[in-house]
C-alpha cells in the first residue's frame, strides 16, 4: 500500500514542474499570475519549453525589460 502512494505522490509532483501548453486554463493561470497576456505566456512556452520554472523566469525577465 506505501508504495502506490508514494508512487501517485511523485508523478504528481513531476507533473507541477510542468506546464501543459495545449490547455487553455494553464496558460490563463500563468498569463494571470504574472499579469501578462496569454500571447507572452504563449511565447515564453516556445522559448524555454514546458518547465514551469523557466517559463516563469522568463517571463519576470521579459517584464524587467519592459519598464
Amino acid at each position: 500500500m506505501r508504495e502506490q502512494e508514494n508512487r501517485g505522490s511523485r508523478g504528481h509532483q513531476q507533473d507541477r514542474l510542468r506546464v501543459a501548453g495545449g490547455q487553455e486554463y494553464e496558460i490563463n493561470y500563468l498569463a494571470r499570475k504574472h499579469s501578462v497576456p496569454r500571447f507572452m505566456v504563449e511565447e515564453a512556452i516556445s522559448a524555454v519549453g514546458n518547465n514551469r520554472k523557466l517559463i516563469e523566469e522568463y517571463i519576470t525577465d521579459r517584464q524587467s525589460r519592459r519598464r
